[in-house]
């Protein structure tokens, strides 16, 4: 839904007060389940991993934006913690594939019903059925605002 209205002061302001809060809520998420003894790099890279697939160091490189040694380092220290594997590349046997292993995907398993549960714990302790109904009803427009252009 796409519009020619200018956002007035209204959008502003809820832009300004809804950015920080759903900071928090991410926080609050991260903090649920994130391994501790991995950098915001090796986390991204896992991430990627798990939503696009394997990869070369090159692409992960390009898609993190930061040079192929760098993240070749990445990759060693999260492959030295049994989190990723190097296969032949099935399109081209002179490149290396980077994947996630079977325990990384365990993990992010693990992880997720974390969140998931801390959420889902918080949301029935913090609101009544009416609020829920209400939270429901924004989150279609939170997912609309999400997935504009």
């Amino acid at each position: 839904m796409e519009t020619d209205r200018a956002p007035g002061p209204e959008a502003a302001a809820l832009a300004g007060e809804l950015r920080p809060v759903l900071a928090r809520l991410s926080r609050r998420l991260r903090q649920q389940a994130d391994p501790v003894d991995l950098t915001r790099s090796q986390i991204n890279v896992l991430v990627r991993l798990e939503r696009d697939g394997p990869a070369t160091v090159s692409g992960l490189a390009r898609a993190e934006g930061v040079r192929p040694q760098s993240m070749g380092a990445t990759i060693s220290a999260l492959e030295g913690a049994g989190l990723l594997r190097r296969d032949l590349h099935p399109d081209d046997g002179r490149k290396t594939a980077i994947s996630l292993t079977d325990a990384a995907r365990e993990q992010f398993a693990a992880h997720r019903l974390a969140k998931e549960d801390w959420l889902q714990r918080t949301l029935a302790r913090e609101l009544d059925p009416d609020e829920l109904a209400r939270l429901r009803d924004a989150l279609a427009l939170l997912a609309r605002i999400a997935d504009a252009a």
